[in-house]
């Protein structure tokens, strides 16, 4: 199973020691992360940049820092019925059982507007903690009232060392050899 999954799938970090770049967003010391960790709580956050800058991966490694139900959904495949149950039943383990419940959704910014404003009173009232990806500049797709209840982190591209490190470290782990030239043409490209 593992050797048909996408080699980024395979080389996906597990652990936030594994994360590259962004540490002034998300790093161990930034105000964020310390929060997170001393409250075990998330805040309702949107992950904005390009395509391949670590918004999914981030998402699921928050899920190893609370202790939730975590929840991902893509929101092209995701509609406002959908969006209802997993808010009710978010709602119903905080207040049966103290469980909070974190929701991923991927590509935010494809839901219409409805969709969003079925999201609004779950996130108000702290039945659950959402965290969107999106491509697209939030203050234009995103309703202004879930955009205000949410914490905007802007994820910008890898840097050329970010890049050579995974280049390395997926060599290394698939076994794979190098050659100067292969080196020379990749960073090059990078840069």
């Amino acid at each position: 199973e593992q050797t048909h999954k996408p080699l980024a799938e395979l080389m996906r970090p597990q652990e936030f020691s594994e994360f590259l770049g962004h540490q002034s967003v998300v790093g161990v010391q930034t105000p964020l992360m310390r929060s997170i960790k001393e409250t075990g709580r998330l805040p309702n956050l949107i992950l904005w940049g390009p395509p391949g800058t670590g918004k999914t991966t981030f998402a699921l490694l928050l899920s190893s820092l609370v202790e939730s139900e975590f929840i991902t959904v893509n929101a092209v495949d995701t509609g406002a019925k959908k969006l209802r149950e997993i808010g009710q039943a978010a709602r119903e383990r905080r207040m049966l059982f103290q469980k909070s419940t974190v929701l991923f959704v991927d590509e935010i910014h494809r839901f219409n507007k409805a969709q969003q404003d079925v999201l609004l009173p779950f996130t108000e009232r702290g039945d659950l903690s959402l965290v969107g990806a999106t491509t697209e500049n939030p203050s234009y797709e995103l309703n202004s009232a879930l955009l205000s209840r949410s914490r905007v982190l802007v994820f910008e591209k890898h840097k050329a060392e970010d890049l050579r490190i995974l280049l390395n470290s997926t060599f290394e782990k698939k076994g794979l050899e190098k050659t100067k030239l292969l080196i020379e043409k990749s960073e090059n490209a990078i840069l």
